[in-house]
């Protein structure tokens, strides 16, 4: 009741600047006992999955923990959805390992792997999480949160599909226990690979493949339990076992090292020019992608629960989170499927679940960081090969395959520069499809052949080609945009029209379906009706929407057209055209597909 009262008396522009005052009023003591539950669960999770996620990232393996700390909170307190958990993810590290190892490596002489190397890792990290926060509260705040919805689904396939290769070629080494250089092409790992698969250990191998088991068993038979946690604790109890058996330098097993018991460190991203300018590429692909990903999940989880989703304030969340997380050590956080799952199925009920996972995880990490010192890296490598499989989304991935040409060669493309380009190249290129194939959709409106069916009693219009059509008189229906990308294809199926059908000199438009039009697509229909008038012909629009009238309205096109061309129904419309039809051919039709013509005198038997 107390936050219920507070809600109602606040101004509408405290709601706006804090707009989890929205779902306080929501929080009871039920609701808070199973947001705490879910919230404790999400934190568990995390715990395995951020340090998985870190290592996909080039990251210290701290780093992934903090990344689901103070941006999941942000996200949660700033953002729309109910459910939505942020946090690393498997698609966001990979592209920032992509973007950071190139732009470190072009801007640094130091070695791979040294402590120097590392920090300056880290700080370019840290500051692409902060360009991508500024762009996504941009976006938010400019309320374009509906561009997200241009990215076909299809990229999201097969990129993810391309990324669970390249994180399962990744951690090759660590689970045959090869070195093999840090940042090599996937061609080059899988044949260094070849070339020294006798060289791989078998008790790592042990190690990764109990990891497994482990995780599939637990996923089969007991999948209310979180089976990263279950893998990771048998993995790590065959390390142990080998280790004290046959010591560590015989067996090779590797561990990932004591994490620092602290809270998340205060940092500050490098916001100098040259730095913004060689990581803009990247921010604005990661932009993309962590947003798309975001979105898609929360508007999933949204239609569950019947709530109603702000993408624009899911935007500025998004955004807040990661300039936030870039001053507390996290790198880029964005919405996780898996996560925010978990987060609804555990019975959350409001986003403080996901500010009790944010908190949670802290506590945790201060209770167990100094274990992550028996945690081999084959085990981490046994986990990461299954979130990679879960990445590849066979059930989608056919049935794009089987139902769209366009789309498959979208996600078979997506796909493919995801395995062998620069990642932000493979989701540049991959938007870039999805737009061209929509612009190329919308660039092609439905021109379809209309008749009067003479068996209705009103003489309704259809396309069956087998109908009768007026001599003189071509109906025709567009569905779509006329807009200036539209008009080269729309005056060459109208020319086409003409010159299929020369006698037809009148040409009337069923106007219904055309939801849009712009300055290029009036001037294709004034140029169209001048033309026509020239050749004592016309043309007509039938049942005109009211935002189409009002843009002809506008400018001098209306008057151009004729303002008596324009017809709100078909009834007025052929009644008109039809005094304008050339009687002595009306007189020879046999046709008379329409009620006027009954009004004619029958054709005289055998007059042409």
């Amino acid at each position: 009741m107390l936050f219920s009262s507070f809600h109602e008396k606040c101004p509408l522009w405290v709601v706006r600047l804090f707009p989890f005052i929205r779902w306080l009023p929501l929080i009871n003591g039920s609701s808070a006992r199973r947001d705490l539950v879910a919230g404790l669960t999400g934190a568990i999770v995390v715990l395995p999955q951020g340090v998985a996620f870190a290592n996909i990232a080039g990251m210290p393996p701290q780093y992934g923990l903090y990344a689901g700390m103070v941006p999941a909170i942000v996200a949660a307190l700033f953002g729309s959805s109910w459910h939505l958990v942020s946090g690393p993810t498997t698609a966001a590290s990979m592209v920032l390992a992509s973007a950071i190892s190139a732009a470190v490596a072009a801007a640094t002489t130091t070695v791979p792997g040294t402590q120097e190397y590392m920090n300056h890792y880290v700080l370019l990290a840290l500051t692409l999480t902060f360009m991508v926060g500024i762009i996504q509260l941009a976006m938010g705040l400019a309320r374009m949160g509906t561009l997200v919805n241009f990215i076909s689904h299809s990229v999201i396939i097969g990129f993810t599909a391309g990324a669970a290769i390249l994180i399962a070629s990744s951690q090759l080494k660590n689970f045959l226990g090869l070195d093999i250089e840090r940042g090599n092409h996937l061609h080059e790992t899988l044949y260094h690979v070849f070339m020294h698969i006798s060289d791989s250990k078998w008790a790592v191998i042990v190690v990764g493949s109990v990891t497994i088991a482990a995780g599939l068993l637990c996923k089969r038979y007991t999948p209310r339990i979180p089976y990263m946690i279950v893998a990771m604790f048998a993995g790590s109890a065959v390390s142990i076992i080998f280790n004290a058996m046959w010591g560590q330098e015989f067996t090779g097993i590797k561990t990932v090292g004591a994490l620092p018991q602290s809270f998340p460190p205060l940092s500050a991203p490098d916001l100098s020019l040259d730095t913004i300018r060689d990581l803009a590429p990247a921010a604005l692909a990661v932009t993309l992608f962590a947003l798309t990903e975001a979105v898609s999940i929360a508007r999933s989880l949204a239609a569950r629960s019947n709530q109603i989703l702000d993408g624009n304030q899911e935007f500025i969340g998004q955004g807040l989170s990661n300039i936030a997380g870039s001053f507390f050590s996290g790198y880029v956080a964005t919405g996780s499927f898996n996560r925010s799952g978990l987060n609804y199925q555990a019975g959350a009920k409001t986003p403080l679940a996901a500010v009790f996972a944010g908190l949670l995880l802290i506590v945790v990490v201060l209770l167990v960081a100094p274990y992550a010192a028996y945690l081999p890296n084959a085990a981490m490598a046994g986990i990461l090969f299954m979130v990679a499989y879960g990445l590849i989304d066979m059930h989608h991935i056919k049935k794009i395959v089987f139902a769209s040409r366009s789309e498959a060669l979208i996600l078979i493309a997506t796909f493919a520069a995801t395995l062998f380009l620069k990642l932000e190249f493979a989701i540049f290129l991959g938007v870039m499809l999805s737009l061209g194939l929509y612009l190329n959709r919308t660039a092609h409106p439905k021109i379809l052949s209309r008749v009067p069916d003479a068996s209705t009693p009103r003489r309704k219009f259809t396309t069956d080609s087998q109908l009768p059509e007026c001599p003189q008189l071509k109906l025709i229906r567009i569905d779509g945009s006329l807009f200036f990308g539209a008009v080269s294809y729309l005056q060459e199926k109208l020319h086409g029209i003409e010159a299929q059908y020369p006698e037809q000199k009148h040409l009337a438009i069923v106007s219904s379906g055309i939801n849009f039009i712009d300055i290029a697509g009036a001037e294709c229909l004034v140029g169209e009706s001048s033309r026509r008038r020239k050749q004592d012909g016309g043309l007509y629009l039938i049942r005109v929407k009211g935002s189409v009238r009002e843009t002809l309205n506008r400018g001098t096109f209306l008057k151009e057209f004729g303002e008596e061309n324009i017809f709100q129904g078909k009834t007025h419309a052929l009644s008109h055209i039809f005094e304008k039809l050339d009687k002595d051919i009306c007189s020879r039709c046999e046709k008379r597909i329409f009620l006027e013509c009954q009004k004619l005198p029958p054709p005289v038997p055998g007059q042409r």
